[in-house]
């Protein structure tokens, strides 16, 4: 009977596994004031929608990656810091997400990623004044752009080691490594980064444990880690961590 039950549910993670990991809002969001609409064109053919500012005058420019269940709304609350600053920023809104169509996954939402940074090098902007930043899941999309882009820096907040490990902190009893198909591999690409990177991660997040975010700092000698005490998984909407990302930018002369 246990084992029954069991292998009922292992069958439900496996094959309904998307409707868990991306939960994604499909409201279209309008623009905040000072923002407008645009379209990224991705490389499989996918209009997606996204909000875009341009820097004010000799200002860098942030792309900024949502988490799970995020929205084009959410964005702008998460970097309303950076905007007033005058910083430029381009909230993504993934595939699957926010009336967009496809569906979310790993290797979307890398392509997904490569349309952001594709639209920021027909604006002009120089990886040398462009800015990466993500929360939660969007960290995996962050460091692989990273990776593939090396921007002048790189912020993520409330990331993980990869999805399995996040994963199998809620569900320990299952073989998560085997069942989850999306790896979002952060600590295996961490150490070949040579850019700047800045970890901020709350002590009170449940749903993405505080230790792997100190295990991904630990990834990358370089890597600045701060924690923020009692903060939960909401931490990208923190004043404090705002403040943090942008005075450690001004400390980088961005």
């Amino acid at each position: 009977m246990v084992s029954t039950a069991y292998l009922a549910v292992l069958a439900i993670l496996f094959f309904f596994q998307a409707h868990f990991l991306f939960p994604a809002p499909q409201d279209r969001m309008q623009p905040r004031p000072g923002f407008e609409a645009v379209t990224l064109t991705t490389s499989d053919g996918l209009q997606l929608v996204a909000h875009w500012r341009a820097a004010d005058a000799g200002s860098p420019t942030a792309v900024w990656f949502h988490g799970n269940g995020g929205s084009l709304a959410g964005s702008a609350y998460e970097t309303r810091v950076l905007a007033a600053r005058g910083y430029g920023l381009l909230l993504v809104s993934y595939r699957g997400y926010g009336g967009n169509p496809g569906d979310p996954s790993e290797d979307g939402f890398y392509r997904d990623g490569r349309s952001a940074m594709a639209f920021l090098a027909a604006q002009n902007v120089p990886l040398s004044r462009t800015i990466i930043a993500a929360h939660s899941i969007g960290s995996g999309t962050a460091v692989q752009m990273a990776s593939e882009h090396p921007p002048a820096a790189l912020i993520l907040v409330a990331p993980f080691t990869s999805l399995p490990d996040a994963v199998s902190e809620a569900l320990p009893i299952f073989p998560v490594n085997y069942l989850v198909r999306d790896k979002f591999a952060n600590a295996q690409k961490l150490p070949d980064l040579s850019v700047p990177i800045l970890i901020l991660q709350g002590t009170a997040d449940d749903v993405v444990p505080f230790h792997l975010g100190e295990q991904l700092a630990a990834a990358n000698a370089g890597a600045r880690f701060v924690a923020f005490d009692g903060a939960g998984h909401d931490l990208s909407v923190w004043q404090e961590a705002q403040d943090e990302q942008a005075a450690w930018l001004a400390g980088l002369g961005l």
